[in-house]
């Protein structure tokens, strides 16, 4: 059953690899992206789209990193705050703080 989970895995990798290599061959043309100032630059199509997807993938980790550090130290702080609840002794109860009770018998 491992082998056959296995064995479709790799067939869908295999299948959305040649789906894109197929892009690719069928979009060669060559793309012009125009920028400010009358800069502009003439690229295939294909490597366009590439660094149009490698560009947002870079803004979106970067956009994360930050809630990311956070989400480290809250978790660093509960996991320190857990190892110091774990270390220290209970103390004895206050025994003022307790109800006295009257002895039994009386």
């Amino acid at each position: 059953m491992k082998q056959l989970v296995w064995f479709f895995k790799w067939m869908l990798k295999a299948a959305i690899f040649f789906t894109l290599f197929a892009f690719a061959l069928n979009n060669q043309h060559d793309a012009t992206v125009r920028f400010f100032f009358g800069q502009q630059w003439t690229a295939p199509l294909v490597l366009v789209v590439l660094i149009a997807f490698a560009l947002g993938l870079v803004i979106g980790v970067l956009g994360m990193v930050p809630r990311w550090w956070q989400h480290r130290r809250a978790a660093a702080r509960a996991r320190k705050e857990a190892s110091a609840a774990l270390t220290t002794p209970l103390a004895a109860p206050d025994k003022a703080a307790l109800p006295q009770q009257p002895p039994y018998g009386i």
